[in-house]
C-alpha cells in the first residue's frame, strides 16, 4: 500500500500551477472591473485543484488498468508501479471530483447562476473521459482540447464570471492566454512519453504529429500566450505587460524542446513550463489588477 508521500507524488504536484494560474488571472480580471470577491474566488481554486489532482489520478487508474504505465519515464504512477491498488486510485479520483462538485455547488448557490451546474458536469466528465471510459479522447490526440477548454477559457472566464456577474474581454484574452500555457505543460508531457505511448497504443496528439511538429507547437504556445499579454497592454490594460518579466523561465524550460532532447532528459520541461505559467499568471493577474486601480 503506497504511503501518503507517494500519494502526494501520484497527484503530481509539479502539475498544479496549472489549476492554480486560471484562478489567478480571472481575479485579476474580476478586480480590473472593480469586483473581485475573495470568498468566491477561494471556492474556484477549491474547484480547480480539486478536478486538477483528480484528473491526475483518473489518468494513473485508467493508463495503469490498461497497462499504458508499464514502461515510462516520469512521474511515479501508482497502479503501474503496484504501490496502490487500481481501485484505490479510482476511489481517490472520484473523492476529489466529490470535494469539486461540493465547492462548485456552493459557488452556484451563492451565485444563483443554475446552469453553471452544467458546466461543472461537464468539467468532471472531461476529467474522467480523457483516460476513461471505452473510448477515452486524450488517447485520439484530443487531450490539448480539452486542456484549452477548462484549463484555460472555462477556468478563467468562469472565475471571472463568479465574482463580475458577466464575461468580460479581458477575461476572454486571459483566458486564452493561459489556455496556451496549460497546453504546453501537456504537450511537454506527450513529447517525453511519445516513444511508451505508442507502443503501448496511446495515440496523443504528439504521437500524430511526430517529433518535430510537437517540440513546434510547444514552443509556439507560450509564445502566443506572451503575444497576447502585449495585446492586452496595447488595449488598454497597460499593466498587463508585466507577463512577459516571466519570459526567462519560459525560455529555461524551452531550451531542451529546442534542443531535441529526448526521454528523462525531458524531465525538467513539465516541471518548468508549470513555474513559468505560476509567473506568468501572477503577473499578469497583477498587472489587470493595477490596470483597473
Amino acid at each position: 500500500m503506497a504511503n501518503p508521500r507517494q500519494w502526494v507524488a501520484g497527484a503530481r504536484p509539479r502539475t498544479l500551477p496549472a489549476a492554480v494560474a486560471p484562478v489567478l488571472v480571472g481575479t485579476g480580471a474580476a478586480a480590473a472591473v472593480g469586483s473581485a470577491m475573495l470568498g468566491r474566488a477561494t471556492l474556484a481554486l477549491v474547484v480547480a485543484v480539486s478536478l486538477q489532482v483528480g484528473v491526475n489520478y483518473a489518468n494513473d487508474y485508467s493508463d495503469g488498468v490498461r497497462g499504458a504505465d508499464d514502461d515510462r519515464v516520469g512521474p511515479l504512477r501508482l497502479v503501474g508501479s503496484g504501490m496502490a491498488s487500481a481501485s484505490a486510485v479510482r476511489a481517490a479520483a472520484w473523492l476529489c471530483f466529490g470535494v469539486a462538485a461540493v465547492a462548485g455547488l456552493v459557488l452556484v448557490l451563492v451565485t444563483e447562476r443554475w446552469w453553471l451546474l452544467g458546466v461543472g458536469a461537464l468539467a468532471v466528465a472531461a476529467a474522467w473521459y480523457y483516460t476513461g471510459g471505452k473510448r477515452p479522447y486524450g488517447y485520439r490526440g484530443l487531450g490539448e482540447v480539452s486542456v484549452f477548454v477548462f484549463f484555460g477559457l472555462v477556468a478563467v472566464v468562469g472565475t471571472t464570471y463568479v465574482q463580475v456577474g458577466r464575461i468580460t474581454a479581458s477575461s476572454v484574452v486571459s483566458g486564452i492566454a493561459i489556455g496556451c500555457f496549460a497546453c504546453a505543460i501537456l504537450v511537454a508531457n506527450n513529447l517525453r512519453d511519445m516513444p511508451s505511448d505508442a507502443r503501448s497504443g496511446k495515440r496523443t496528439l504528439a504521437v500524430f504529429l511526430g517529433s518535430r511538429r510537437t517540440r513546434i507547437l510547444y514552443l509556439a504556445l507560450p509564445a502566443m500566450a506572451y503575444a497576447l499579454a502585449v495585446a492586452l497592454a496595447v488595449a488598454g490594460r497597460a499593466w498587463a505587460g508585466l507577463a512577459v518579466l516571466s519570459a526567462p523561465l519560459a525560455v529555461r524550460a524551452a531550451r531542451p524542446v529546442a534542443s531535441g532532447a529526448r526521454g528523462a532528459k525531458l524531465l525538467p520541461v513539465l516541471r518548468d513550463t508549470a513555474l513559468a505559467e505560476l509567473a506568468y499568471s501572477l503577473l499578469l493577474a497583477l498587472g489587470l489588477v493595477l490596470s483597473g486601480v
